[in-house]
């Protein structure tokens, strides 16, 4: 397939010797240097057929990065670093430079003085270290978008447009995407030159079940919740389109026992990781968010999505409801509709390829008063990755002699100050109590249950 042959020996020790259907597929293209978009589902293979294309294009002896990765998320960015530097391991000095949201960026900076041949990154954080003249992409000959529409999803279209645009023409552009819808496309056109089409596996569309209720603005908390408990979805995303507005949603709905957190432009950075720690790990199964405040998060099995108000956008209104319905599973869309927001109906119909039939609130959702609590609840560690602690530490104290059983603890996140351990609600006064009691890494941590 054209693999030199120093990669392909290290193939065959990282145990790859049957090559998969995408590798099959695009490596010939990626090697020949020919832009390629491909549709293939996550776990299929496609991190070694554009790492081998980026790594081919490698001289190690020069500085400045010949290869631009976009994922997502920053952890796909960090998976797909650590595969890449697998794959370089027959190439001396090579340096692979992960940069990411979500970490401080001092040590980002001093990575950046000392060069890289490869950068993995998050849209947000790379286009950051560009803007403020840290980041050089002018010797970029390989630029490959992961997971293509998750990136558009999550509101990084016109992130990765510029980034992509800030690169030497011609290059290479690999589009790697799960599915391929109108956006996919339009991305592919702005920025790839005759690209080779590929998929691998099968299509599988979105199922979402897309309702439109009309209610009065005062009356909007009390539908949702009722809306909410009536289908019980593990989790929920709500929209809405000020930030005032999204406060004051979240307060509402925890007056009516509906566990809800807000997340805004107002909030800084610790805050928004605490409570995205909480909302990840179960302790609260809502989330109210403006779209600016929700981009760039990879909310994983969210079994519903609300629009408590309708954008001014169409386009993002189908991102929002992306973000639900996927791998297979059912979504729910809720979008509530008013008389100053009517007009926008039709044009998100025309983008949707919808017909909305708006339906009465009285009529369309029963008041119900069934308990819907959140499974899990928060404690925080007063201490993180700084003090190089990591999930292991946590685990082993919560659960160490005359702590709680492991099955009762949930999601660990590690931030760089703070640390967060879910825990079962029945047990979590007990698991706290031991915390504060038990050392973690040789010191006692100050731990408190987030509320």
């Amino acid at each position: 397939m054209g693999v030199a042959d120093p990669l392909l020996g290290n193939l065959a020790a990282l145990g790859y010797v049957q090559p998969t259907a995408i590798q099959i597929a695009a490596l010939p293209h990626v090697l020949a240097g020919t832009d390629v978009l491909a549709e293939a589902p996550t776990g299929s293979g496609k991190t070694v057929a554009f790492g081998l294309g980026v790594l081919a294009t490698l001289d190690p002896t020069q500085w400045g990065p010949v290869g631009l990765v976009l994922c997502p998320t920053r952890e796909l960015a960090s998976q797909v670093a650590v595969e890449l530097r697998k794959l370089a391991r027959p190439l001396p000095n090579t340096k692979v430079l992960v940069l990411t949201g979500g970490v401080p960026l001092g040590p980002q900076i001093a990575s950046l003085r000392h060069g890289a041949h490869v950068v993995v990154g998050t849209p947000g954080r790379v286009g950051q270290h560009v803007r403020d003249g840290r980041l050089e992409l002018g010797r970029v000959r390989v630029v490959v978008l992961d997971e293509c529409d998750r990136m558009l999803d999550m509101g990084f279209a016109d992130d990765v447009l510029a980034l992509v645009r800030a690169c030497p023409s011609p290059r290479q552009t690999l589009l790697f995407s799960a599915t391929i819808g109108k956006e996919v496309e339009h991305t592919s056109a702005a920025i790839q030159q005759g690209p080779v089409r590929l998929q691998v596996g099968e299509r599988a569309a979105p199922q979402i079940v897309q309702r439109f209720v009309e209610v009065a603005p005062e009356a909007a908390p009390d539908v949702i919740a009722a809306w909410l408990r009536q289908l019980a979805p593990p989790s929920a995303l709500v929209f809405c389109n000020t930030r005032i507005g999204c406060a004051a949603l979240a307060k509402a709905l925890g007056r009516l026992g509906i566990d809800a957190l807000a997340l805004h432009g107002d909030l800084e950075q610790p805050d928004r990781e605490r409570i995205l720690a909480r909302f990840s790990g179960g302790s609260a199964r809502v989330l109210v968010a403006t779209d600016v405040a929700a981009r760039g998060l990879d909310l994983s099995g969210l079994g519903a999505v609300v629009n408590a108000d309708l954008p001014l956008d169409p386009e993002v209104y189908v991102h929002r409801i992306g973000r639900t319905g996927r791998a297979g599973a059912v979504g729910h869309a809720l979008s509530l509709v008013d008389d100053e927001s009517l007009p926008r109906l039709h044009p998100i119909e025309k983008s949707a390829g919808i017909t909305a039939t708006v339906e009465r609130a009285d009529e369309a959702i029963a008041p119900i008063e069934t308990p819907w609590l959140a499974p899990f609840a928060t404690i925080c560690i007063h201490a993180g990755r700084r003090d190089k602690l990591r999930p292991g530490d946590v685990l082993g104290a919560c659960t160490s002699a005359g702590g709680v059983l492991a099955t009762s603890v949930g999601k660990i996140e590690i931030g760089e100050r703070s640390s967060w351990i879910a825990v079962e609600r029945r047990v979590v006064n007990a698991a706290l109590d031991h915390l504060n009691r038990t050392s973690i890494k040789g010191r006692r941590r100050r731990a408190t249950l987030e509320r």
